[in-house]
C-alpha cells in the first residue's frame, strides 16, 4: 500500500526530521534533476526551464535545475510571476506546492511539464483548482502521495506519479493507496477441502418491478468466489433469471424474522438492492438482529432506511454515493472527502465505502484505504449492485470488512476497465470480476514463485 498524508501532516513530517532542512532539499533537488533525466532521454542540446515559487517547492527546483547544469543541460530559472514561456525541452513546475492559498495562474506551454511534489495550482488536501495549473506530465512527490494528487479535479493534472523517497518517515500515516498487489495478497484462496456452505452470502433486496438490482447482486457474489448464494425478495416472485441462484419470495411487511431465522447458515449479508423504500422498520430490525459479528453490506435504499446518524458496528459496511452519504451523515461530505468519509466510520462505528472516481474505505478506528483503479465506465445504472455483491462475497470468505470492501472496489474497478469506451451494462461487468481475480491469483502465485 502507498501512503497518503495530507499537507498537514507533511509539514510535520518535515519538521520531526532529524535532517536538516537544507538537506532535505537537496536530497529532492537531486531526486528532480534525476526524473528531469529520465524524461529528457539525454542532457546534450537539451533546454530546461524552471519555475522557482518562494517555498521549499521553489528551493526543490532550483537544486535541480543547478545539478542540470553542471551535467551539461542548458537550464533557466524564473519566477512564478512570468506570463509567457519560452520552447523548451522541459518545463519544471516549482511554482507552488501543496499548502498553496492563492489562485495562481499558470503560463501556458506546450511543453512537457515536470511538477513539484503537486502541479502548482491544484489544493493538497482536495483537489480542487485554485486557479489554472499547469498540466503535468509527470509528477515527482515526497515521501508520499497527497490527496489532491488523487480526487478529481486534480487527479487530472497530476500526469503520471511517481514518490519519492528523500528520507522522511511516514509510518504513521493512517491512509493508504490500495494497489493491484495489495489486492493480489488479499484475494483469498480456496482451500482443498472447501464446500459451497464456506461462503454463502444472503442477499436481501428487490421489489416490484426491481428484481434485477438483487439479481445483480447475487450474480457478482458467485462470480467473487461465493459458493452458495441465496436471494430473499421482499414483495416480489422468486428470481428465474439464474438457475444457479436459490430466490426466495417474501411478504411486503414484517420480513425481517424470516431473513434473521436461517442467519447462521450464511456468512454475510447484502442488504438493500432495488428494496422497496416503505421498508424501515424491517432493514432496522435485520441490522439490529444480525449477530455481532456477521458482516452486512448495506448497499442502495437501505442506507437511506437506517436514518440520519445511525448507531453500527465494524462489520458493517455502508456503500454509498454521495447522496446516500448525505442522508446519513446530515450533509454532503464535501471537498475533503477523506475526513468525511473518516469522520462517518467513526461516529457510526461502522465501515464506510464512499464511492466516487475515488472510491474512500474508511474503518472506526480512523484508517482510511482509497481505490483509484476505475473510471467512468462504472457510471451506470446497477454499477453498485454488482460492487456490493463482490464485497459480500469477499467477506464471507473472512476477509475483515475494510480489506474486504477495498477488493471488492478495486476487482469492481478493473471489470470496469475491462469494457468497451461506451456502451457497457451493469451485467457486462459480471465475467470481468472473475477474469480480474483469476489475473490477481496469478500475480499472487508469480509472487509466490519469485521469493522462492
Amino acid at each position: 500500500m502507498l501512503p497518503i498524508v495530507t499537507p498537514a501532516q507533511m509539514r510535520e513530517i518535515d519538521e520531526a526530521a532529524p535532517e536538516p532542512v537544507d538537506e532535505l532539499i537537496e536530497r529532492a533537488g537531486r531526486r528532480l534533476a534525476r526524473a528531469a533525466r529520465q524524461m529528457l532521454g539525454g542532457v546534450y542540446g537539451r533546454r530546461v526551464l524552471a519555475i522557482a515559487g518562494p517555498g521549499n517547492n521553489g528551493a526543490d527546483a532550483r537544486v535541480a535545475a543547478r545539478l542540470l547544469q553542471n551535467a551539461g543541460v542548458h537550464t533557466m530559472v524564473v519566477d512564478p510571476a512570468e506570463t509567457k514561456l519560452p520552447d523548451v525541452d522541459l518545463v519544471i513546475d516549482g511554482a507552488f506546492g501543496t499548502g498553496i492559498s492563492r489562485p495562481y495562474d499558470a503560463p501556458a506551454t506546450s511543453s512537457p511539464v515536470l511538477a513539484v511534489d503537486i502541479p502548482s495550482g491544484i489544493d493538497g488536501l482536495t483537489g480542487e483548482l485554485v486557479g489554472r495549473p499547469m498540466r503535468a506530465s509527470h509528477t515527482l512527490t515526497f515521501a508520499a502521495l497527497k490527496p489532491g494528487l488523487l480526487l478529481q479535479p486534480g487527479a487530472e493534472w497530476t500526469g503520471t506519479i511517481e514518490i519519492a523517497d528523500i528520507g522522511l518517515s511516514v509510518n504513521h500515516t493512517r491512509s493508504w493507496l490500495f494497489t493491484r498487489s495489495d489486492a493480489a495478497r488479499s484475494v483469498p484462496r480456496r482451500r482443498p477441502d472447501d464446500h459451497k456452505w464456506r461462503r454463502a452470502v444472503l442477499v436481501v433486496g428487490g421489489s416490484a418491478g426491481m428484481t434485477g438490482a438483487p439479481l445483480l447482486a447475487a450474480e457478482a457474489a458467485f462470480r467473487s468466489g461465493a459458493g452458495y448464494v441465496r436471494a430473499q425478495l421482499p414483495g416480489c416472485a422468486p428470481l428465474t433469471h439464474r438457475s444457479e441462484i436459490v430466490s426466495e419470495a417474501l411478504p411486503s411487511d414484517g420480513w425481517a424474522d424470516t431473513v434473521l431465522a436461517h442467519q447462521e447458515r450464511f456468512h454475510s449479508v447484502v442488504l438493500g438492492p432495488g428494496l422497496a423504500p416503505g421498508s424501515h422498520r424491517e432493514v432496522q430490525a435485520v441490522v439490529d438482529g444480525l449477530d455481532a459479528g456477521m458482516p452486512v453490506v448495506v448497499d442502495g435504499t437501505a442506507l437511506r432506511l437506517l436514518g440520519e446518524r445511525p448507531t453500527l458496528r465494524p462489520s458493517v459496511i455502508l456503500t454509498p454515493h454521495d447522496g446516500e452519504f448525505a442522508a446519513l451523515a446530515g450533509g454532503a461530505p464535501g471537498a475533503d472527502r477523506f475526513t468525511a468519509c473518516r469522520d462517518l466510520a467513526m461516529r457510526t462505528k461502522a465501515t464506510v465505502l464512499l464511492k466516487g472516481p475515488l472510491t474512500i474505505i474508511a474503518t472506526p478506528d480512523g484508517r482510511t484505504l482509497a481505490v483509484g483503479h476505475g473510471d467512468a465506465r462504472l457510471a451506470v445504472a446497477g454499477s453498485g449492485d454488482v460492487l456490493s455483491g463482490a464485497i459480500g462475497a469477499f467477506a464471507a470468505a473472512g476477509i475483515e470488512p475494510g480489506l474486504a470492501a477495498a477488493l471488492g472496489a478495486w476487482v469492481h474497478a478493473d471489470a470496469g476497465n475491462q469494457l468497451p469506451a461506451l456502451g457497457g451494462i451493469a451485467s457486462d461487468l459480471l465475467p470481468g470480476l472473475a477474469h480480474s481475480l483469476t489475473e490477481l491469483v496469478g500475480h499472487q502465485r508469480r509472487g509466490h514463485h519469485a521469493a522462492n
